[in-house]
């Protein structure tokens, strides 16, 4: 049986696409407002995140699901690492923990592959084609916002290993579209996908006391009062 999943996944998920990207600390960081500390929070929490997610992807990887959609190349751990040296510097391994937004966060993946490692597919649709989607563009905002030397604290936004990220795009969608599920499986992906979105508003949620003692409370209103029709992709979240 074949199950359009690409096309139900990014249908699926638009109403939590648009309400992650109306969260206020989304909202600043498309117009250009990036504060250091509430955004190295954030590379710290994708850190632990990242690391609960690929550390379940690789141990499923020979899953007849799973594997279908387990490519290597995607992790982010790595430029993370090299994110948060930046940030905090040679011992921010000691500096940071995760919010407990993460920890849900990472509670959820955890919980997902014991039991039902089938709903990974939402936990890597839902970042990893969202870093693609909006990564480059997201790179200049961030560079731009703090004033960034270049090269330096955008590790998380590089895929070095992909050389095509359009065609890679395509051929996650094709094995999306190729995973032996049926109808029931992949309407429960759906669902997990979307509450992926949630857990990620969370931790977006989380930033905006510390967004807003950096940038003051009327600059705040006043960049997230309207939604502008030319935000572009934050949220984790695909096409």
């Amino acid at each position: 049986m074949s199950v359009d999943l690409a096309t139900m996944l990014r249908e699926g998920t638009k109403k939590s696409h648009t309400m992650a990207e109306n969260v206020g600390f989304v909202r600043c960081f498309l117009k250009g407002v990036v504060e250091k500390n509430s955004y190295r929070k954030l590379v710290a929490n994708l850190y632990f995140v990242y690391s609960a997610m690929e550390e379940e992807m690789e141990r499923h990887s020979q899953h007849p699901i799973v594997s279908k959609i387990y490519f290597p190349e995607l992790n982010r751990k790595q430029s993370l690492e090299q994110d948060l040296q930046f940030y905090y510097g040679s011992n921010w391994q000691e500096q940071i923990a995760p919010s407990p937004a993460a920890e849900e966060y990472i509670k959820r993946i955890r919980e997902v592959s014991a039991s039902n490692p089938e709903l990974l597919v939402a936990h890597s649709y839902t970042r990893y084609l969202g870093d693609l989607s909006g990564g480059q563009i997201l790179k200049k905002m961030t560079q731009r916002g703090m004033n960034l030397p270049e090269g330096k604290g955008t590790a998380f936004y590089e895929f070095d290993d992909i050389s095509d990220q359009k065609a890679f795009k395509d051929q996650y969608r094709q094995a999306l579209n190729e995973l032996p599920i049926d109808q029931a499986t992949a309407e429960r992906i759906v669902d997990e996908a979307n509450y992926a979105f949630g857990l990620n508003m969370e931790m977006f949620n989380e930033l905006e006391g510390n967004l807003i003692k950096g940038i003051g409370q009327m600059l705040f209103n006043s960049l997230t009062r309207r939604r502008s029709r030319k935000d572009t992709e934050f949220a984790p979240a695909a096409e």
